[in-house]
């Protein structure tokens, strides 16, 4: 693969009609987004507003920091305070306090809304306005629902962007936005070769440090590194920028379109391309062929879970052969997945979720690999059928040319542990 255009498959997913499904689903919340959002920007602290359920949650997600200080924690719903016996605004307000003149090195601070404290009506929006004027100059207070009534585990880290939008200050230069948590190690591959692309000024976001927030204006070009920030991507709209619409960073097809698109807007010939790329994308072809022969033919069904299923199951469809059954996707929002729809070679596709019913077709289906949460791996496994987590596709670094081989190897090794353990 070089510069030149992707082959568009002529019977893509763009008209393929989609089960809608609304029935019960089996999800994590947005609170799972507090496990790499408090690993990326080192300088914030995430004070979830919840039950111990949530603080029970977020523990066993994170793990316990045990020779740092955690950057996140739950002010715990008691008993009183979900009968409406006890003013939880007051209590708030002296947990804040209490945290922050306990840890000065915080210089920005989610208060994260829960499913008990929205059920309870408690307005965290205002409480994060009354207090951010108490700490006006010190700490930047900032308020989003990590609630799972009606959302899946990526929208947190979505409605935490959107959290942060209005406070990025404004710029009339030309930049380049990178949009959507990515691992430090990530960023920094990218880094390198938009300056070998001559593309400088170049921002993402979230920032490593809450402090740092990137300008943003008229002339900014968003290039998105997740496909599940809707509400952020609207808003940054609402601040001017310009979305480019591209297939996402995952293996050596999409890294190369996601680059050219970045490389089009700023003017870049296709030759410096072709060069800056050929190195790390030979690399990336080597890595995944290693895995080619145990993934070629396979057959694949999606459980919808983090709003990642359409651009990976496009990955291991074009790249490594896999034949995908069915894609569920917990939300299908074309402005953010128009591109890869036309290159997911021809699948059955499906939004939302009636889990029972998926359940049917799945176990109908009898696929190779399943790929689903947490909730439905393990029994699936005690059926004879094997799993891949999709939590694990989030939490781990897998975009970009040096991490293809890594992304292959995640979907390979459930198949190769069958092997193993035949007698």
């Amino acid at each position: 693969m070089t510069g030149t255009a992707l082959p568009v498959v002529d019977t893509g997913c763009r008209d393929v009609p989609v089960l809608k499904e609304r029935g019960q689903r089996e999800v994590f919340c947005g609170l799972t987004g507090i496990v790499w959002l408090h690993r990326k920007m080192q300088d914030a602290f995430f004070l979830v507003v919840g039950s111990r359920t949530c603080a029970h949650l977020i523990q066993s997600a994170a793990g316990v920091m045990i020779f740092a200080e955690p950057r996140f924690a739950t002010a715990i719903l008691g008993d009183r305070d979900l009968a409406g016996m006890a003013d939880c605004n007051e209590e708030l307000d002296r947990v804040v306090r209490q945290l922050l003149s306990r840890r000065p090195d915080i210089t920005t601070l989610f208060l994260v809304g829960s499913c008990p404290s929205e059920v309870i009506k408690l307005d965290l929006a205002k409480a994060s306005q009354r207090l951010a004027v108490e700490y006006v100059g010190k700490v930047r207070i900032l308020s989003y629902s990590g609630s799972g009534i009606e959302t899946t585990f990526t929208q947190g880290e979505d409605a935490c962007l959107k959290a942060m939008v209005p406070a990025l200050p404004e710029t009339q230069e030309q930049n380049l936005l990178v949009c959507g948590t990515i691992a430090d190690v990530v960023e920094d591959q990218f880094t390198r070769l938009f300056r070998e692309l001559g593309i400088t000024n170049v921002q993402y976001f979230p920032p490593r440090r809450a402090t740092q927030l990137p300008p943003i204006g008229p002339n900014t070009k968003l290039l998105l590194a997740q496909p599940f920030l809707n509400e952020t991507v609207r808003a940054l709209q609402a601040r001017g920028a310009t979305l480019l619409s591209a297939p996402y960073p995952l293996g050596v097809e999409g890294t190369t379109a996601w680059l050219r698109t970045a490389a089009d807007a700023f003017g870049v010939a296709p030759e410096r391309l072709a060069s800056a790329i050929a190195a790390p994308a030979q690399r990336a072809r080597t890595a995944i062929a290693r895995y080619k022969p145990a993934l070629e033919g396979k057959r694949m069904f999606w459980f919808p879970d983090s709003q990642l299923e359409i651009p990976l199951a496009r990955f291991l469809a074009r790249e490594l052969g896999v034949e995908n059954i069915e894609v569920g996707t917990p939300y299908l929002d074309k402005l953010l997945v128009d591109a890869e729809l036309d290159l997911l070679p021809r699948t059955a596709l499906s939004e939302g979720q009636d889990v029972e019913k998926q359940l049917d077709r799945c176990k109908a289906a009898a696929p190779d690999l399943t790929v689903c949460g947490l909730g439905l791996a393990n029994p699936l496994e005690a059926e004879g059928m094997r799993t891949k987590w999709s939590i694990e596709l989030v939490f781990s670094p897998i975009h970009g040319f040096d991490q293809a081989g890594d992304l292959a190897e995640l979907f390979a090794r459930p198949l190769d542990r069958v092997g193993r353990l035949k007698v």
